[in-house]
């Protein structure tokens, strides 16, 4: 049997792989069983390697092995059946090889945040690691966000002459990924007073300001919020980064809209009206609910699991979402 269904899923999970590499038919990156290193966040000593016609995988600082199979099992259940659909079909024609190609570019993670650090590099003391723990971001997040001291001239590095006389002053950075892990805008949110509080550099003019497309499975429900914060407490989330969005990439009633609780603002009013016209799901908060987003209620002690309940609870959608928002915005 030819090896192209081994590719073509390792080529899947590549975006999902620290420091992932190709060589020939060698695949290098930072092993997601034991973490790799970490004193250094540059060592990679995890292996998908070829073995006769079927690829393994093996780390040489855990030991960890196993074959493709179980290791597309451990890192993503739902692409396992899919590879055990794919791969044990009968007669399946022959098919070339795929150009897989995963040269560095200047929209790569790698690059363009190179000279910056991860909130999970950070001492455990550090205000931007400490503004990241009291807003209780889930840890296995704090590797995805970044700390920048000089934004200002960290902007101007990116996409040059962005600003020309703003004040410097730090930012937490939310990197926007896409599907295949390149990076092609960013958001900066101001750790003090600056305005705006939310600001969103986009490199790559003809994507929309998507946050989370890099971990979105799209075969399951996938639930939009307004900021990339909130998304990190919400299983299968997204966010819109605060603009007027319309997910079209999957049929509306595998989408689940999720709003700030914020009536009297006009404008959130007017999205949601328009997400119910066209046939999504939309949360309606109801009334016992104080807190103005998901954040805020994980920070006043709500769970996950009760966030996930309370979410199920105040899903409407067609008439039962417009009569509902008649009531809320009224509030």
């Amino acid at each position: 049997m030819s090896n192209y269904t081994d590719l073509k899923y390792i080529s899947r999970v590549s975006s999902r792989l620290e420091q992932f590499k190709q060589k020939n038919n060698l695949f290098n990156f930072r092993c997601p069983h034991c973490g790799d290193s970490k004193k250094s966040k540059t060592k990679a000593r995890a292996y998908l390697y070829l073995k006769k016609n079927d690829f393994f995988f093996k780390c040489h600082n855990c030991g960890m092995g196993q074959n493709l199979l179980n290791f597309l099992k451990f890192l993503d259940p739902k692409l396992y059946e899919e590879y055990l659909l794919d791969r044990y079909k009968d007669n399946r024609p022959a098919t070339p090889k795929p150009d897989f190609d995963f040269k560095p570019t200047k929209f790569l993670n790698t690059s363009i945040l190179d000279d910056i650090q991860k909130i999970s590099d950070l001492d455990i003391n550090h205000p931007a690691r400490q503004y990241c723990v009291n807003r209780k971001i889930p840890e296995i997040f704090l590797d995805k966000l970044y700390f920048c001291d000089k934004f200002t001239e960290f902007v101007n590095k990116v996409k040059r002459n962005t600003f020309t006389t703003a004040q410097e002053h730090p930012r937490l950075i939310i990197p926007f990924l896409n599907t295949e892990g390149k990076i092609f805008a960013f958001q900066g949110r101001a750790f003090g007073k600056e305005n705006p509080k939310y600001l969103t550099i986009k490199i790559d003019e003809n994507e929309k300001k998507v946050f989370g497309l890099d971990r979105v499975n799209f075969q399951e429900h996938i639930y939009i919020t307004e900021g990339p914060i909130d998304s990190l407490f919400i299983d299968n989330c997204i966010a819109a980064g605060g603009s007027d969005l319309l997910f079209t990439r999957v049929p509306p009633k595998q989408v689940t809209y999720i709003f700030d609780n914020e009536p009297r603002n006009i404008e959130i009013v007017n999205r949601m009206n328009k997400v119910i016209e066209q046939d999504y799901n939309i949360v309606i908060w109801s009334e016992d609910i104080k807190e103005k987003d998901i954040n805020e209620m994980i920070m006043k002690g709500l769970s996950s699991r009760e966030l996930h309940k309370i979410i199920k609870e105040n899903t409407y959608s067609k008439l039962s979402a417009l009569t509902k928002l008649s009531y809320w915005r009224k509030r």
